[in-house]
C-alpha cells in the first residue's frame, strides 16, 4: 500500500502521481478524509483514555484518604467517560478500518520513468532479438494446439474431461518437456538465487500482502473450507516468507527463486486468446523474486530482466521487450518490463515474463522492514525502514511451451527442440509422432 504519511503531508503528489494510473483524484481526497475522521477518533479517544487513567489515580487516592463519597464520585464520573472512551474505541477502530481497505485498493505510484499511457497500445517496446526479424515457413505456421494434438504430446480434450476447459493435459514428450523447463530455469540461476519450493495454498493474509486481495479475488481460487488460496504465481509466498519481521541491510539483496504450479481463474477472458495454452487455468512458473533497499532495487530490476532474456536467448525464441505504460502497470508495480515471445503458429506475441519492482508497496502490506546503522536508507540511528520488492517469471511456461512447439516443428511435423533443453530430456531433442499412438 502508498505511504499515507505521503498522501498526508503531499497530497499533490500522491494525487498526480495516481493520476497517471487513471485514478479519480476523488478517491484520493476520500482517502484523506477517511484518514483525518480517523485521527480525529483516535485523538477524542486518547484524551478521554487518559482522563480515565488520572480519574483512576485520583480514586486511588481518595480510597487511601478513606474519603469513601470522593471516591464513590469520581469512580462514577470514572465510569462515564470510560463508557464514552469505548464509544470512540469503536468509532476510532471503524475509522482506522476503512482507511487501510482504501489503501489495500488503492494501486502503487508509477515510477517518474514509466510511460504515461492507457492501456496496452500505449506500452513501449524497448527492444527485439535478434535484431532482425525472423522469417517462418509455412510448416511453423501450424498453432500448438493443432500440434500437440498430431504428435500425441497436448491432449486438452481430456484435460477438459478432469477439470473443466483451460486445464491442460500433457503427454509423453510435452509432459517431458515442462518438467525440463523448470529444471533449466531453476539450475541457471542457482549461482544467484536461492531456490524455495513454498506451499501452493496459503492463508488470506498472505494474498493480502502482495496486493491480490482483496481487489483481485474474483481472478483467485479459494478453498473456502479451510480459507486458504492457490497461488496465482510464486510471488505470494515468497513476499510473506519474512512477514512481520526486521531483515539485517547486510543481508539485502536476498534473492529467492521457485518453482511451482499456478492457479488463475481468468475471470473475463471468455473468448478472449483462450484456444490451447494461450490462456490456462493452471500453468507451471519460475519465479524470481528479491527483497532489496532503494538504492539496490534499479540494478535487481535491471538484472531480472536480463536473465529473464538471457533464458529466451537460450531457447532460440525471438522476443522483444515491453516497457509498460502507466495505465498497463500492476496494481503493486511501479515500473514493469514485460518480455514475449513470438509465436508463428498463432501469429502472435505471448507475454511469457513480467519483471516489476514494487517499491515498498509490498512490504508495507506485509510488514517487511531492514534495519542497518549508518545506512541513508534506514533512518537516523538505524531505525527500521520498509523493504522494497521485486518479482519476474523465468519464465511462464504454457506459452513457452506453444512457442518452442510452433518454432521448432519440421516440414514433416516432428519438432525440433533447442539444444539448451538435451541435458534435461535425456539427450533427445527431436519429438516425433509416435509409431503407437496411446489412445
Amino acid at each position: 500500500m502508498i505511504d499515507i504519511r505521503l498522501a498526508r503531508e503531499n497530497p499533490d503528489v500522491v494525487t498526480a502521481a495516481l493520476a497517471r494510473r487513471g485514478v479519480d483524484p476523488a478517491e484520493v481526497q476520500r482517502l484523506l478524509d477517511a484518514d483525518s475522521r480517523a485521527r480525529q477518533a483516535v485523538g477524542r479517544r486518547d484524551e478521554l483514555r487518559s482522563k480515565v487513567k488520572e480519574l483512576s489515580r485520583q480514586v486511588g487516592e481518595a480510597r487511601r484518604a478513606d474519603d469513601r463519597a470522593r471516591a464513590a464520585a469520581l469512580a462514577e464520573q470514572s465510569r462515564a467517560l470510560g463508557e464514552e472512551e469505548s464509544a470512540l474505541d469503536t468509532e476510532a477502530g471503524a475509522a482506522q478500518a476503512e482507511v487501510r481497505e482504501m489503501l489495500l485498493l488503492l494501486p502503487n505510484l508509477p515510477s517518474d520513468e514509466a510511460p504515461d499511457g492507457e492501456d496496452d497500445d500505449d506500452n513501449l517496446v524497448v527492444r527485439r532479438w535478434p535484431g532482425t526479424a525472423r522469417r517462418y515457413g509455412d510448416h511453423q505456421r501450424v498453432p500448438h494446439w493443432d500440434v500437440g494434438a498430431a504428435l500425441g504430446i497436448l491432449d486438452l480434450e481430456r484435460g477438459a474431461k478432469l477439470s473443466g476447459s483451460m486445464f491442460p493435459l500433457y503427454r509423453g514428450a510435452g509432459a517431458q518437456l515442462i518438467r525440463s523447463l523448470t529444471a533449466f530455469a531453476l539450475d541457471h540461476h542457482a549461482d544467484a538465487y536461492q531456490e524455495i519450493r513454498p506451499p501452493t495454498l496459503v492463508r488470506t493474509e498472505t494474498m493480502v500482502s502482495t496486493g491480490h486481495l482483496p481487489k483481485f479475488a474474483d481472478d483467485a481460487y479459494h478453498l473456502e473450507r479451510d480459507d486458504l488460496w492457490a497461488i496465482p504465481t510464486a510471488e505470494v509466498p515468497l513476499t510473506s516468507m519474512y512477514r512481520d519481521e526486521i531483515l539485517d541491510e547486510a543481508d539485502l539483496p536476498v534473492r529467492l527463486t521457485a518453482g511451482t504450479a499456478c492457479y488463475r481463474r481468468e475471470a473475463g477472458s471468455a473468448g478472449r486468446d483462450t484456444r490451447g495454452l494461450l490462456r490456462v487455468h493452471e500453468f507451471d512458473k519460475v519465479e524470481l523474486f528479491a527483497y532489496a533497499t532503494a538504492g539496490q532495487s534499479p540494478a535487481e530490476h535491471a538484472a531480472m530482466v536480463g536473465r529473464a532474456e538471457a533464458l529466451l536467448q537460450e531457447l532460440d525464441l525471438e522476443y522483444r521487450v515491453v516497457d509498460l505504460c502507466t495505465g498497463s502497470l500492476g496494481n503493486a508495480s511501479a515500473r514493469t518490463f514485460d518480455l514475449e515471445v513470438y509465436a508463428p503458429g498463432c501469429d502472435m506475441w505471448l507475454e511469457v515474463s513480467s519483471v516489476s519492482w514494487c517499491t515498498d508497496y509490498q512490504s508495507r502490506r506485509a510488514n517487511i522492514r531492514y534495519r542497518g546503522a549508518g545506512s541513508a536508507g534506514a533512518g537516523s540511528g538505524g531505525q527500521p525502514v520498509f523493504v522494497h520488492t521485486l518479482n519476474g517469471s523465468a519464465v511462464a511456461w504454457a506459452r513457452v511451451w506453444a512457442a518452442l512447439v510452433e518454432n521448432g516443428r519440421q516440414p514433416d511435423g516432428s519438432v525440433v527442440l533447442p539444444s539448451a533443453l538435451a541435458p534435461y530430456l535425456r539427450g533427445r531433442t527431436v519429438i516425433e509422432a509416435p509409431a503407437n499412438p496411446a489412445p
